[in-house]
């Protein structure tokens, strides 16, 4: 798997002495949680997991070198069910995956870390990874946080359409592979599909309204493209990227600088 991940940030590049040096409350350990399923006809499995190690590694270099913020190596496959039925998915029960994260949650904690992050870029993750953030906290004492994808970066020069409803293999995914691994993007085989329209409400939505209706990908969306990625270039990549990868960075100093209280340390 291709990697962007700095090796001085790469926590399993070090020795266990190297890694019993580190200080342990302050050390911040993110953990990427991702997937490999079905992309439509033109983007790679991987792509999850691809955009989360290009945003990530970028996101690491502009961090202080004395801050100690090591990523751990990802959870490649997650929860993809809504994508089953298309040759390629592979996917963990919910259960499986949040007892994957608990089991290396255990871990750091075993070894007497503080702080873990989990930086997702999944969207059929999120419901597992809120559950364990807080089972961790509990179980463990672990201070953990949930990070996205973005790190909340803007896309307000997104179509709204596609802002709304281009969340699987639309235009920000391809432009990201496009800026990070172009050769991996089959430029001749896009697809246009929405499951709805910002012009025409409805009561029930698919995800993200009041009123949701559950769905598979196989029901909607026969290509498995939801967006469109055909405005895509490595020009909107690239500039996506600095923006995901400075407010990915805010987020982790601000991580960094979280004391066990709940309040952020004073500088």
């Amino acid at each position: 798997m291709k990697t962007w991940i700095p090796d001085s940030r790469n926590f399993a590049y070090l020795t266990w002495p190297q890694v019993d040096s580190l200080p342990r409350e302050s050390t911040l350990l993110v953990l990427p949680t991702a997937a490999i399923e079905q992309h439509g006809h033109h983007l790679p499995l991987a792509t999850d997991t691809l955009i989360n190690n290009f945003v990530l590694g970028h996101a690491l270099r502009l961090l202080p070198e004395t801050l100690p913020v090591y990523a751990l190596p990802p959870i490649c496959y997650g929860k993809s069910n809504e994508h089953i039925g298309y040759p390629g998915t592979l996917a963990l029960s919910a259960r499986t995956f949040m007892d994957t994260i608990r089991d290396l949650g255990a871990s750091v904690a075993e070894a007497g870390f503080h702080k873990l992050v989990l930086y997702n870029t999944h969207g059929g993750n999120i419901s597992c990874i809120d559950v364990m953030a807080r089972d961790l906290r509990a179980e463990f004492g672990l201070r953990t946080f949930y990070l996205s994808g973005s790190g909340g970066a803007k896309f307000d020069d997104l179509d709204p359409q596609e802002r709304a409803y281009g969340f699987h293999a639309g235009e920000v995914e391809t432009s990201l592979l496009l800026a990070a691994c172009s050769e991996l993007v089959q430029q001749d085989q896009y697809t246009v599909n929405y499951i709805a329209k910002v012009s025409d409400p409805k009561v029930l939505t698919p995800e993200g309204g009041p009123a949701n209706f559950a769905w598979l990908t196989r029901d909607i969306a026969p290509s498995g493209v939801m967006g469109d990625p055909t405005p895509s270039s490595s020009e909107k990549g690239g500039r996506w990227l600095e923006r995901m990868a400075a407010s990915v960075a805010k987020a982790l100093v601000a991580m960094a600088g979280f004391s066990e209280t709940g309040r952020a340390e004073s500088k």
